[in-house]
């Protein structure tokens, strides 16, 4: 029998997630590492990264304890150096950092809607900026950055995160066609409603919850795990041909019209 090539198979490559540390970025980078890669995950709290780490060990695969600020060029830079200096290489980069509040626009103060934009789009435009170099030298390499459904339709009282969200579909188009002569793949993940501890207060018996579920045909919150899949397909040489492109891990929400009986 011929032998059967698993194009999904990460083994042998590095994964920088940036606010890998708690929510769905933890849950992508052990997605990463379970794949085979090497991931290093990383964020701002250095009890949170030796917690990822140790578990990342555990699958096997190799990692670091730094913590980065990415709002800080200047950290980042002293990051991506010392992943290079321990792993030579950095193939995937995935972007997972981000904040939100919820407060009509018309009460939120400009330091309020600035520091959310600039964690959210201008963090991830850092980001990308310092791992360009590393990334090319891979020959394939990959950059996931996580939207939102707020990427593409309009979630009441959160105009600042919508508009950091709209931001990084853009920005993902931008660099998908700027990046591609440096053989490196631009592509997103717009998760749906996916509930978590941060969000549970919001989402349990509330008005919006049930606006949520009203709009989602499979009539359920996403489980965390299941982004893996299309992280680990974006990370991979299954998606050598895949740039610009986000993939939407819904529920069905977004072609949601009338979905009852």
């Amino acid at each position: 029998m011929a032998n059967i090539r698993n194009f999904t198979d990460l083994s042998g490559r590095v994964a920088v997630v940036i606010g890998g540390t708690s929510g769905l970025g933890r849950v992508l980078a052990l997605g990463l590492a379970q794949a085979g890669a090497h991931v290093v995950a990383t964020g701002r709290r250095a009890n949170l990264i030796a917690e990822i780490a140790t578990e990342i060990e555990a699958l096997g695969r190799r990692t670091l304890r730094k913590t980065v600020d990415v709002m800080k060029k200047d950290s980042m830079v002293a990051f991506c150096g010392e992943v290079l200096g321990s792993f030579s290489t950095i193939d995937i980069l995935l972007n997972a950092a981000g904040r939100t509040i919820r407060k009509p626009t018309i009460e939120q103060s400009i330091e309020e809607w600035a520091g959310i934009v600039e964690t959210n789009l201008t963090g991830m435009v850092v980001s990308c900026q310092v791992f360009h170099a590393a990334l090319k030298a891979s020959g394939h390499g990959r950059i996931i950055n996580i939207a939102s459904l707020s990427s593409f339709v309009s979630l009441r009282d959160v105009s600042a995160y919508a508009a950091s969200k709209a931001g990084v579909l853009s920005l993902t188009k931008s660099l998908a066609i700027e990046w591609a002569p440096d053989n490196i793949n631009v592509n997103a993940i717009a998760p749906g409603v996916f509930r978590t501890d941060l969000n549970s207060a919001i989402l349990d018996g509330t008005e919006r919850g049930r606006e949520f579920l009203i709009r989602t045909p499979l009539k359920r919150f996403g489980k965390p795990e299941e982004l893996i899949g299309a992280a680990v397909l974006l990370a991979s040489d299954a998606a050598s041909y895949i740039t610009g492109a986000c993939i939407t891990v819904d529920g069905g929400s977004l072609c949601s019209g009338v979905n009852s009986i």
